[in-house]
């Protein structure tokens, strides 16, 4: 059962209420509204949206809304606004429902839309293939100017887009493209061969973040997709490309985090599901934590010992834990973004090692004081020394883990912050317990 589905029967005026209120947002507005909404709720305020409101809010619903509506509803229209989708949306959408809804709806559709559907289904979940657009304008490099213009008026809303125009040779390869501009300030009579760009392509099996960073990067409004030929399959197009980034930040915002990604509005999800993202990654961590407990515990003796060394461990966990939770973090986010890559290992990890050495200074000549202060210069001493220790193997650690993960295909993310935390926590206890035995003499 989830947490927000609402059983009561809709009365009249709240239905009145519901139209009025959604007839005064913009789509985006809709679409906001209805991820809060429960299930019920949600599709008694989608019948009320007019037929061709209904399509553009559809289209912009995440997969697993568009899921729970169809199934909802399961009635003439939810086929109808099915076959209104772009293929790309539909493959998205298919990913979430059921087998018999997916055929069903499938089955509904006319022989060309199917097949340009299926086709995309027929890439990998995750790549550019999967999300482009099959529909999409092109022209021959023999093509005059006047006559690839009129190519793109025919074509009309039946492509993606029109202001990225990949130029053909034989066999359908991408030699290059030309933009909607330059065709409409060119000459007429000259040949699109000699207005045209060199064209910037991705492979319909590349990896769809991989893809959408070409078009974020390079500032297009639209990339060829092609296949390992550079024959031309779709178009990849940058509303998609957003799409597909926030997608991918979502999901390492909440890996990093230590949780799985809820890929839906916060408030649609019931209690369980969002036990369900992050329970696993609890008792994960729990078992990694143990790790600390048997460092304790075999360093027993010395805190027997010295029992003010007790006092600075989780200033000491959580100092490391910080430091190689920022080091993690700032290398996912740059390799996300393309700033780091997997042969930048060395030069990554060796400005960490400088970085945390220089915050461990820094910290233990603020701390050492107040550690003075509490529980003498030999413990001062001790603490100073593993502060330096620590944040130097934090840094170390949480920069090459996650480039090393990249290098065996790993998603950073998911080895980031809550695993280098525990790994840290460790190895700090060991550095610390070692320290104090020299300098104390226990």
């Amino acid at each position: 059962m989830r947490a927000h589905s609402e059983p009561r029967t809709e009365r009249p005026h709240d239905l009145e209420d519901l139209q009025h209120r959604i007839a005064s947002m913009d789509t985006q507005e809709v679409v906001d509204e209805l991820g809060r909404l429960g299930d019920q709720r949600r599709a008694v305020a989608f019948r009320l949206l007019p037929k061709g409101r209904a399509v553009e809010v559809f289209e912009d619903l995440d997969p697993a809304i568009q899921a729970e509506l169809v199934e909802a509803l399961r009635s003439e229209a939810t086929a109808e606004i099915f076959a209104a989708l772009d293929p790309d949306d539909r493959a998205s959408l298919l990913d979430e429902l059921p087998a018999g809804v997916a055929a069903r709806l499938l089955g509904g559709l006319g022989p060309d839309e199917r097949a340009l559907t299926t086709a995309l289904l027929g890439y990998p979940e995750d790549s550019a293939g999967r999300r482009m657009s099959p529909r999409v304008a092109s022209v021959r490099r023999g093509t005059s100017v006047a006559g690839a213009l009129e190519a793109l008026r025919r074509a009309g809303d039946d492509v993606e887009t029109i202001y990225t125009v990949p130029v053909l040779g034989a066999g359908r390869v991408v030699e290059g493209v030309v933009s909607l501009r330059r065709l409409l300030v060119s000459d007429p009579d000259a040949l699109v061969e000699d207005v045209m760009s060199p064209a910037v392509t991705v492979e319909a099996r590349d990896d769809q973040e991989h893809a959408a960073n070409v078009v974020r990067d390079g500032g297009y409004v639209a990339v060829p997709v092609v296949d390992h030929e550079r024959r031309l399959l779709g178009v990849l197009t940058v509303d998609d490309a957003m799409r597909i980034l926030e997608a991918e930040d979502d999901e390492d915002s909440a890996r990093v985090g230590g949780s799985e990604p809820l890929r839906r509005p916060y408030l649609s999800v019931s209690v369980l599901g969002l036990v369900r993202a992050r329970v696993v990654w609890l008792l994960l961590l729990i078992v990694a934590a143990s790790l600390t407990v048997g460092v304790q515990s075999y360093f027993e003796a010395e805190l027997d010992a010295v029992v003010a060394l007790a006092l600075f461990i989780p200033l000491l966990i959580g100092t490391g834990g910080n430091a190689g939770s920022q080091a993690a973090t700032t290398v996912v986010r740059a390799l996300a973004v393309g700033d780091v890559r997997r042969g930048d290992l060395l030069r990554v990890v060796g400005r960490e090692m400088l970085t945390g050495l220089l915050l461990g200074t820094v910290l233990a000549t603020v701390g050492f004081g107040p550690a003075a202060w509490v529980a003498g210069v030999p413990i001062a001493q001790v603490l100073a020394i593993t502060v330096v220790g620590v944040c130097l193997l934090a840094t170390t650690v949480g920069s090459s883990i996650p480039i090393l993960a990249r290098r065996v295909g790993i998603d950073p993310a998911i080895v980031a912050a809550p695993f280098i935390s525990t790994f840290v926590d460790t190895l700090g206890l060991v550095i610390y317990f070692s320290v104090a035995k020299v300098v104390l003499g226990i």
